[in-house]
């Protein structure tokens, strides 16, 4: 009975009996400026959530996205103010991000340290590293949002924000890549069965790789549209609970953390129910440490119900399951 239920539809119907009862019952979630509000934080946590999906479906983690994401992109606002072009200042903090995937991909597919230690200590080092040498200071603040880029967070198109055009340009690229090319296949073989997908032929050390580098990128992209929401970035953002967040929409909407199962819609399912949970909170006026009691039992609850529906095995046994 279990396996026939799907626990996207699932998510989904409680995401729309959410949005209609907060709707009746709360002041100020129907407000254009609330929904806007939300609309441009699902965005942010769904791009995010794209970058976990990937290391999830490849039976992998990544716990330093949030601080690949503050500190490449406060990086890169700091350079900007002090005069340099934002495409070159972009450029680099795409190099330091990418840096950031590779290190983590070597460590994870050659040193062989399981995924969850790696980028845990990965982001710890990238914050301390980030705060001693690149940016000092807190929070970097800019003024002057002409620049091109900072159309990501802050534009429109036909009257649709941005972050929500970015969100769904990055969630086809994403579809597109794990479903009809190659290495996306790849991604889900080394995460259904690592050892059968090495002894195939597939190069899963140097996937690995890429795997880590594309996560890291797309952390870079999600910074950008938050950033450019609010003109500034708060490097303390890799100190927060948000990793946590991220993994929640990923798990709750439906893909397994056995590896090779699930795909982006999942995503966009759990982005949608936490997005509208998490406005509603703030609405309600609940405590930052009741809203964090209240996520991580869904959390909990999220994993408990991946269990019943994705029964761990032998094979999930293997290195790289977190």
């Amino acid at each position: 009975m279990l396996h026939q239920l799907n626990q996207e539809r699932i998510v989904f119907a409680i995401a729309v009996v959410l949005f209609v009862v907060f709707s009746m019952t709360l002041n100020g979630f129907w407000q254009p400026s609330n929904l806007l509000s939300l609309v441009q934080n699902v965005s942010i946590l769904g791009i995010l959530g794209i970058g976990m999906a990937l290391a999830i479906i490849g039976r992998g983690i990544d716990l330093s996205m949030v601080s690949t994401m503050g500190m490449s992109v406060a990086w890169m606002l700091t350079l900007y103010n002090n005069g340099m072009p934002i495409s070159l200042a972009f450029l680099l903090a795409l190099g330091f991000a990418a840096l950031v995937g590779i290190v983590n991909g070597i460590l994870i597919a050659y040193v062989e340290i399981p995924a969850i230690f790696a980028t845990l200590a990965m982001g710890i080092v990238v914050y301390g590293f980030g705060k001693s040498i690149l940016v000092p200071i807190d929070a970097v603040y800019i003024d002057d949002v002409s620049g091109w880029l900072f159309l990501l967070g802050s534009g429109r198109v036909l009257d649709v924000p941005m972050p929500v055009i970015v969100f769904a340009v990055i969630g086809l690229l994403a579809y597109l890549f794990l479903r009809y090319l190659k290495p996306g296949r790849f991604i889900y073989g080394m995460g259904d069965n690592p050892l059968t997908a090495r002894i195939t032929g597939i190069p899963t050390r140097p996937m690995m790789v890429v795997q880590y580098v594309l996560i890291s990128v797309i952390a870079l992209i999600a910074g950008i549209v938050m950033a450019t929401a609010v003109s500034g970035m708060n490097t303390r953002v890799a100190l927060s609970t948000m990793v946590y967040d991220v993994i929640l929409v990923v798990v709750l909407g439906g893909i397994g953390l056995s590896g090779g199962k699930g795909g982006i819609r999942n995503v966009v399912v759990g982005t949608l129910l936490i997005g509208i949970l998490l406005n509603g909170m703030t609405i309600m006026n609940l405590t930052y440490t009741m809203q964090n009691i209240l996520k991580s039992v869904i959390l909990l609850a999220a994993i408990v119900v991946d269990t019943l529906l994705n029964p761990r095995d032998e094979q999930t046994a293997q290195h790289g399951d977190i």
